[in-house]
């Protein structure tokens, strides 16, 4: 199997463990490849291939604060907030994101022993969509359009780009931006979310999906651990998870529920700050997502027409 591994770019998230246990899950898919093992301890049989996605919102904010220049967040009229990506900023996050942190996570994965390939989502078309040069955003309790944005939605993905450089025995470290398409037929580098830039990929690879953050799981009470969802398998339970989030979980949220409809073959949200945190996360521990979890659209159309 394949799995996709999200690392978040808060200060929180503490890449070295997931970079340790990538080693460690390649190696033991060569290993499984070779001796048709039955995998690991546990009855987990280790993924045969890893693709790594990263963010890093919080290098790009210092980053731009160096420069002189505050972060710009705006809230939609639907209640998410999120980056504006006006022309310095995309400079600066092109500088950051391909840069440095993906230059750095492929070093210390050699460091590890893999053959990891950095690859932006502008490389080979690897990530693909219209670009969105003005966005509604709410202020002040009105509705707005702010234009000169530099970001755009994710509609294709060039998983046969991965799926070569994986068979070549590599493994790929993928950063947006991504690729988006002009209204006049050009491409521009533009930003889009890391989280559902990782969900595009595990949907077309129909992946496993591990989204490490600094909590343990989705939790129906944001503030008290205990409460910690275990899994979603039906559209009651999912309905439930998407209530329980809140703040940033909830675009991871939205980011796996757009895996699930790809293709994906699971998406579970765990915590990068544990040993072994992606072994962890494919044998259970964290908020595991089934694609059950989606409402079947023939269900869904029965009830409209009653």
């Amino acid at each position: 199997m394949t799995v996709v591994v999200k690392i978040g770019g808060a200060r929180a998230v503490d890449p070295e463990g997931a970079l340790s246990d990538v080693a460690s899950l390649v190696a033991d898919g060569e290993d499984s490849a070779e001796q048709s093992s039955a995998g690991r301890s546990g009855g987990v049989e280790p993924p045969e291939d890893v693709v790594l996605v990263h963010g890093g919102s919080t290098a790009v904010d210092e980053t731009l604060e160096d420069l002189g220049k505050e972060p710009t967040y705006v809230e939609t009229p639907g209640g998410v907030v999120g980056r504006f990506t006006d022309e310095e900023t995309m400079d600066v996050f092109k500088m950051v994101m391909p840069g440095k942190l993906n230059t750095d996570l492929v070093e210390s994965l050699h460091n590890e022993g893999v053959d990891a390939v950095g690859l932006s989502g502008t490389d080979g078309k690897l990530l693909e969509g219209k670009r969105k040069s003005a966005v509604r955003v709410t202020e002040d309790g009105k509705k707005k359009i702010k234009r000169g944005d530099h970001s755009g939605k994710i509609e294709s993905v060039n998983a046969d780009l991965l799926e070569t450089t994986l068979s070549g025995g590599y493994t790929p470290v993928v950063s947006v931006p991504m690729l988006g398409k002009e209204k006049s037929g050009g491409y521009t580098a533009v930003n889009a979310d890391a989280d559902r830039a990782a969900a595009a990929i595990a949907g077309a690879l129909e992946a496993d999906l591990v989204v490490l953050t600094d909590v343990s799981g989705i939790y129906e009470d944001p503030d008290d651990e205990s409460t910690k969802i275990d899994s979603a398998s039906t559209p009651e339970e999912f309905e439930a998870v998407k209530t329980a989030a809140e703040g940033f979980m909830t675009k991871k949220v939205m980011a796996a529920e757009e895996a699930l409809e790809g293709g994906a073959a699971s998406v579970t949200v765990a915590t990068a700050n544990a040993d072994d945190p992606i072994s962890s996360a494919l044998a259970g521990e964290g908020t595991t997502l089934e694609p059950g979890a989606l409402a079947d659209e023939h269900d869904a159309e029965t009830e409209a027409d009653e």
